[in-house]
C-alpha cells in the first residue's frame, strides 16, 4: 500500500510516495526550501508543490514542527507565529482539491516510523526519539505506544531552551566542533535521562547519518544511544503512515 508523506521542516520541505509494507520511500524524495517568513499561506504552497512533484492523487500525511492536536497546529517555535490556532489539516486539504490531509507532529511522526521499522523496533520500555536540526523535537514511548506532543527540545538547559544549545543549528550558528556540541548534547540528554529514564535513545535528523562524529564522544548516559535507521526519511514514513489511519 502506497500513502504519500510530506515532513515539514524548519528549514526544508520535502515529500515522498511511500510504501507502508516496507517502510520505504516509493520515488526518491522532493525537496523545496521552506519560505521565509514560513507563513502558512507560503508553506502550504510548498506542500502543494511537493504532492503535484509526483502527481499525487490521494491521502496525505503532513509533519508539522509544532504541538498539532486534532489537525490544529498550537505552536510554531522555528515557523511563523500565525500558524498559531490554525486548522492546518483543512487549510492544506482544500489547497490540495479537497484530498484528505493528516497533520500530526513531526518528531512523532519519525518516532513511529522508527518504533514500527527502525531503531526502536520491537524494543519495550521507555523509548525516546530525538530530532536534530533547525530544532530539536522529540517522541516519547512506553511500550510502544506514543505520548504525543512530548516536546522536550523545550525544556530548560542553563537557563535556555535546550534546542537553542544542542540542536543542529545551534552547532552550526556557533561554529561549534563536533567535540564542543557532542559535548552540550551530552549535557542535555543527561538531563532528560535524569526526568525520564529511558531504556533507549534514538538520535534522528540529517545528523543521523553521521553517528561516528559525535555518537563516541558522549559517554556516563545509561541509556543506549543509537542512530535513526530512517534516518532523515523517518517523518515523510511516519506521515504517510499516520494518513493510513
Amino acid at each position: 500500500m502506497q500513502i504519500f508523506g510530506v515532513d515539514i521542516g524548519g528549514s526544508g520541505i520535502k515529500g515522498a510516495p511511500v510504501d507502508l509494507e516496507r517502510g520505504d520511500l516509493v520515488q526518491e524524495r522532493h525537496k523545496v526550501l521552506t519560505p521565509q517568513p514560513a507563513t502558512p499561506d507560503g508553506v502550504a504552497g510548498c506542500v502543494v508543490e511537493v504532492v503535484r512533484h509526483f502527481d499525487w492523487d490521494g491521502p496525505i500525511g503532513v509533519t508539522f514542527p509544532g504541538v498539532v492536536t486534532g489537525g490544529v497546529t498550537r505552536t510554531a517555535a522555528n515557523m511563523d507565529k500565525a500558524w498559531v490556532g490554525v486548522d492546518t489539516a483543512t487549510l492544506l486539504s482544500d489547497r490540495l482539491d479537497g484530498r484528505p490531509v493528516t497533520v500530526l507532529n513531526d518528531a512523532d511522526a519519525a518516532g513511529v516510523a522508527e518504533m514500527t521499522y527502525g531503531a526502536g523496533r520491537g524494543r519495550s520500555g521507555t523509548v525516546i526519539l530525538l530530532t536534530l536540526g533547525t530544532g530539536i523535537g522529540s517522541a516519547l514511548f512506553t511500550d510502544g505506544h506514543l505520548v504525543p506532543n512530548s516536546e522536550l527540545g523545550h525544556l530548560e538547559l542553563k537557563g535556555h531552551d535546550a534546542e537553542t544549545r544542542a540542536s543542529v543549528k545551534a552547532k552550526e550558528d556557533g561554529d561549534l566542533t563536533w567535540e564542543r556540541w557532542a559535548h552540550r548534547l551530552h549535557k542535555y540528554l543527561a538531563h532528560v535521562e535524569m526526568l525520564f529514564s529511558p531504556d533507549l535513545f534514538i538520535i534522528g535528523g540529517g545528523v543521523s547519518r553521521k553517528p561516528e562524529k559525535f555518537l563516541p564522544l558522549i559517554e556516563g548516559i545509561r541509556a543506549e544511544i543509537v542512530p535513526a535507521k530512517l534516518q532523515n526519511n523517518a517523518g515523510i514514513v511516519g506521515a504517510a503512515m499516520a494518513a493510513k489511519h
